[in-house]
């Protein structure tokens, strides 16, 4: 089969398509022929070799895919050759077929296309983990979102509203007006104003109850400040770096701060299955009804692989970056 590598870590020039192995389905596996996958910040920092692959892990870039069941494992439950399907995956996207325990599937709804699923399991499981695993949200809560017109910025601005929470978002302020539309309380540019002055200012003193941090270390005295008592904040990356200057220990102790950190890919198969279920059973049920929905910003054939990882690298998107494999599935 045909899938999308890189011989040496470097930039986007190193990406091409090339003959690899087809996978081997285990026994609890279905084959999936792959239609659509989506891009994640991991792939870049993986390509330029800053980001190992975990011990058992496809070394194939994509860590979500969309697409058809092709074979069922005499172990797997639930499918059938022919349905339509998404998973979260920990690697192996980039490529025609695939290989997926079962228990990682979503069966797709008849309204939802290839392009559109695709764009779904790493966002909103990621989301729904920082928000209803860790951050235990409630209904009038107060959730601070960074990075909000990421993907799992824009997934998890709708899982807080979902939840009954307030979602408070950091983005550049041309993307603002999509974020409102998904349901955000207020929208902050960080390039002009001081957000946690902004947070303090909306929530009246108070401050928020959970934070979702991308950017790291030069964030997280900001973040203290603007925490309400007993808040709880998830850190899911260090974008802008891990090293925090002048860092003080009060604001955690005289708020009873929470800090958690947590990356998807490096957990148990076991932990994400389990992830995936309670997400089956109280998210997935309202993407059917529309209630919920992936925000794909820009949608790319896989040849132009290269095009795609240079446009998330430039920031510019509102939502996912979605590769087709071969289908027109607009």
């Amino acid at each position: 089969m045909k899938a999308i590598v890189f011989d040496t870590p470097g930039d986007a020039h190193q990406l091409h398509l090339a003959d690899v192995a087809e996978p081997a389905p285990a026994a609890p596996d279905v084959l999936l022929h792959i239609a659509a996958t989506a891009l994640n910040r991991a792939d870049l920092l993986q390509r330029e070799g800053r980001y190992p692959v975990p011990e058992g892990a496809s070394p194939i870039l994509g860590l979500e895919v969309a697409g058809t069941v092709l074979e069922v494992g005499p172990e797997a439950k639930g499918f059938e050759v022919g349905d339509n399907v998404c998973a979260l995956v920990n690697g192996g996207g980039y490529a025609q077929q695939i290989a997926v325990d079962y228990r990682m599937l979503l069966k797709l709804p008849e309204r939802l296309s290839f392009t559109k699923a695709a764009a779904i399991p790493e966002a909103f499981l990621t989301a729904f983990q920082a928000l209803h695993w860790i951050g235990r949200v409630q209904s009038g809560d107060t959730v601070l979102i960074h990075a909000g017109a990421s993907g799992v910025g824009t997934a998890a601005i709708q899982l807080a509203k979902l939840a009954g929470a307030l979602p408070v978002v950091t983005a550049s302020g041309h993307k603002h007006e999509r974020l409102f539309e998904l349901g955000a309380a207020i929208c902050i540019d960080y390039h002009q104003r001081d957000f946690a002055e902004a947070v303090l200012d909306f929530t009246e003193g108070k401050g928020v109850d959970i934070v979702l941090d991308f950017v790291g270390g030069p964030y997280l005295n900001k973040n203290l400040a603007c925490c309400a008592t007993d808040a709880r904040i998830v850190s899911l990356a260090a974008l802008g770096g891990a090293r925090v200057a002048d860092f003080s220990m009060a604001p955690f102790l005289r708020k009873r701060i929470q800090l958690t950190g947590t990356t998807m890919r490096s957990r148990s198969d076991h932990y994400r299955q389990q992830l995936t279920a309670d997400f089956r059973d109280k998210i997935w049920p309202h993407f059917a009804d529309g209630t919920l929905a992936p925000v794909v910003d820009t949608i790319y054939d896989w040849e132009q692989v290269g095009d795609a990882h240079r446009y998330m690298a430039s920031n510019a998107n509102v939502g996912k970056i979605v590769m087709t494999i071969g289908i027109v599935d607009p």
